[in-house]
């Protein structure tokens, strides 16, 4: 399963409460939107199809994307090095187009860990991993993570040793992050599948772990 922080702010920062994922406030927006909606609808401003494409194209792309891109990655060397070197170029190799900016691609190794992060507002690979969690917009996530990353991830419990260095990398408007996760140790030996099945969204931010890294 895969973990979630322990506590949620959406209003001001406070180092004092941890990053949660919930969906507090929530239920007003939603009711705002349904009202809203409605109103279009009975003025025939909007209609339902038009309503059913808009969601469609919201609910299509999803975690397993990124999946499949990370376990193709971690079996094919040439692929991963393509990956890299432009990430919106070796997704299309596989079929997904990235469409809000550029798509960088930053590998965790033995000694250097990434975690994604957009301070100024929501930034995320949307057409690649569809809606980002609700703590990466929170503000607790975007003004802690650059501050205290390891205090963070310790949050998702996700422990980094001191000798591995924490790069948080700040997603913007021109550019988008993906990490690309330590493979598992037994990854050549695995199927395609089983590696997507692996992969979780907060693997993909850097907020997760495959396995724990080795002690120095």
């Amino acid at each position: 399963m895969t973990p979630e922080p322990i506590g949620y702010s959406a209003d001001a920062v406070d180092p004092s409460r941890p990053v949660v994922e919930g969906h507090e406030g929530a239920d007003y927006y939603a009711l705002m939107t349904e009202a809203l909606h409605k109103i279009l609808l009975e003025r025939q401003i909007l209609a339902p199809a038009d309503t059913d494409r808009v969601i469609a194209a919201l609910e299509a792309p999803n975690v397993t994307w990124g999946a499949r891109i990370v376990a193709q990655a971690w079996k094919d060397p040439s692929y991963k090095a393509r990956l890299i070197a432009d990430g919106s170029a070796a997704a299309r190799e596989m079929g997904y187009t990235i469409k809000e900016a550029k798509l960088v691609v930053v590998e965790n190794t033995e000694r250097l860990h990434n975690v994604i992060v957009c301070t100024l507002c929501s930034c995320y690979p949307r057409s690649l991993l569809g809606q980002p969690p609700w703590w990466y917009i929170s503000k607790n996530y975007r003004a802690r993570t650059v501050r205290e990353p390891r205090a963070v991830l310790a949050e998702f419990g996700t422990s980094i040793p001191a000798d591995v260095e924490v790069r948080v990398h700040d997603s913007n408007a021109d550019m988008r992050y993906l990490v690309l996760p330590k493979a598992p140790a037994d990854a050549d030996g695995r199927a395609f599948e089983d590696l997507v099945g692996v992969v979780t969204r907060n693997m993909l931010i850097g907020t997760e772990i495959v396995e724990p890294y080795p002690s120095r």
